[in-house]
């Protein structure tokens, strides 16, 4: 396909993206293609699975949905004219969806209530600053990002203010860090808000990786 990293001379749309190859995974944000290779490691992988997993029992008889990487994120400034016109999308390591209108055969056209990115070398810039800027923009309603190196999650809440137009706009807090540095004699759950009454203890989950 001829692709580098990542294409800034070169703006592409969903119509674009669904004509690339299967077996390449990328990311539209604002139009530019990002590469999403290599396959995240066996650690990443680990861990996503884990969280993913707990997050789906705690919702078993919720109407709200857990998806995996790779899972289609589009994202667009409401209300969507054409899909082919979206230049937004995103592949989160979990996207959790409450409004099952939001669910389509391609992916998720709007905003997931809760997104977990796992920072790697080659995606962590991406994560704290791209992504994060997205995912506040879009109103993703509750952001966590992973950090296996540094032992961490932080659990971003998203402040909402209304325009005098009527208009939604978000903000992220500053987060919660769980654990902090002296996690030692401190509580190591990281709590969501979106998802009423899910909890992780994040220093198991950590240890749980040997």
């Amino acid at each position: 396909m001829g692709l580098p990293e990542e294409k800034s001379d070169q703006k592409f749309t969903y119509i674009d993206y669904k004509s690339w190859p299967e077996n390449e995974r990328w990311e539209l944000i604002d139009g530019l293609a990002y590469d999403m290779s290599p396959a995240p490691s066996s650690r990443h992988q680990w861990i996503s699975s884990e969280i993913s997993r707990k997050i789906g029992n705690h919702l078993e008889n919720s109407s709200c949905k857990t998806f995996s990487a790779p899972f289609d994120v589009m994202l667009s400034i409401f209300p969507i004219q054409d899909e082919n016109k979206i230049d937004t999308i995103v592949q989160p390591d979990i996207s959790v969806i409450c409004d099952p209108s939001k669910i389509t055969e391609k992916g998720c056209l709007g905003s997931p209530d809760l997104i977990v990115e796992i920072l790697s070398p080659s995606t962590s810039k991406r994560d704290l600053n791209e992504k994060f800027g997205l995912y506040e923009k879009h109103l993703v309603k509750e952001y966590w990002v992973v950090d296996p190196g540094n032992r961490y999650i932080q659990v971003f809440h998203l402040i909402v203010e209304i325009k005098k137009d009527g208009k939604k706009e978000g903000k992220y807090d500053e987060g919660t860090l769980i654990p902090p540095a002296d996690w030692h004699d401190t509580n190591t759950i990281a709590e969501s808000l979106v998802l009423d009454g899910f909890k992780l203890d994040v220093k198991a989950l950590f240890d749980s990786l040997g």
